[in-house]
């Protein structure tokens, strides 16, 4: 008896020019696990595609006729809910409407390259973040619209060790992982550092807006850059960010190495170099997110010394990374994300 092969993810390519539906169509159909079922040239014709296709994700352009792809996505989020990956030129810049379509429901959003022939060069990410909004799908996903407010920081921790650093990994869902995780953080704490799988140009709005809405200093790494107390540095797009000890306090350095686990930055890159730079002086936390980034850093830490934190299964948008820690035996504690801030101060608490 036969096996019958695996569904292959349905996807519907939505943008205006030919030119790059075809060519996000080409890149997608390079990979055996998507089929590519149909494009639409703006939403109208979209919504008539979903209905007659059923695809399991959309890619979605944000600049289109007839209506833009913003109010497309609120509409579609409350009507007929999908997992959309935003592919927009608009995120180049990094502009607000990249978050904006975030805060709409979009699981992802990368930046379209300058000029339509240039989106061959995006095949392996782009299938990675359709496989990864495919794997979220609608139900998992926390809900989109405002972010609620925050609730009161845990109260500052007691002078602890000047060697202290704490260092986060996330992938698909970790923007608003992130956004429900540091501002639980009082001043004072050691200093942070974050990988989130994200495209060049968001990353800095990114930065903007979790600063925001924190009492941290929240700022995109630069190369060279010294991590202070009551500071949180994330990996700009498109660069890998490591931490290095070196005068009495870390520095960040940014490295255009090769991609790992078709990510650049990667969280196993600053998970090693904090476990080097660290030892057991490193709290390491690793949210929500498809396949099994992280999971070595994660060994390295443990083995130095350090305290390793993984969310839970019930709280992740996608659990992929969390479980490929937790099944490599690495994991120090696997706690729902609410009670994750709590979970870095006691072993802040327990090191000093």
């Amino acid at each position: 008896m036969t096996s019958q092969p695996e569904r292959r993810i349905r996807v519907l390519v939505v943008d205006d020019s030919a030119l790059v539906r075809r060519a996000i169509t080409e890149a997608l159909s390079r990979d055996p696990e998507i089929e590519v079922v149909g494009s639409a040239c703006d939403p109208y014709v979209a919504r008539e595609k979903i209905e007659q296709l059923d695809p399991d994700v959309l890619t979605l352009d944000l600049e289109m006729p007839r209506m833009d792809g913003l109010t497309f996505l609120r509409i579609l989020m409350k009507h007929h809910p999908l997992p959309v990956v935003v592919v927009s030129s608009l995120a180049q810049h990094g502009s607000q409407a990249a978050m904006d379509a975030v805060d709409a429901g979009a699981i992802d959003v990368l930046a379209k390259p300058d000029g339509t022939m240039s989106i061959g060069g995006l095949a392996d990410r782009l299938a990675y973040h359709v496989k990864a909004a495919a794997a979220a799908g609608v139900g998992r996903r926390r809900p989109s619209g405002p972010v609620p407010a925050a609730p009161q920081p845990l109260p500052p921790p007691a002078r602890g060790d000047d060697r202290q650093i704490i260092v986060i990994g996330g992938s698909t869902g970790g923007v608003e992982a992130l956004r429900t995780l540091l501002p639980r953080f009082p001043q004072g704490l050691p200093p942070i550092a974050v990988v989130q799988h994200i495209s060049a140009y968001f990353s800095r709005v990114v930065a903007e807006r979790l600063d925001a809405l924190c009492g941290l200093e929240v700022r995109e790494a630069t190369d060279g850059g010294v991590l202070r107390s009551g500071s949180c540095v994330i990996a700009p797009g498109d660069f890998h960010l490591a931490v290095e000890y070196s005068g009495g306090a870390y520095r960040t350095k940014l490295l255009k190495t090769p991609p790992i686990h078709h990510c650049r930055p990667a969280v196993d890159v600053l998970f090693r170099s904090a476990a080097e730079a660290a030892g057991s002086h490193a709290v390491a936390a690793l949210l929500t997110g498809m396949g099994s980034d992280g999971a070595m850093g994660m060994q390295a830490i443990r083995r130095a010394g350090g305290t390793t934190i993984a969310e839970h299964e019930s709280t992740c948008v996608v659990y992929g990374m969390p479980r490929a820690a937790v099944e490599l035996g690495v994991v120090d504690h696997t706690v729902p994300l609410p009670d994750i801030p709590a979970a870095i101060m006691k072993a802040l608490a327990r090191r000093s």
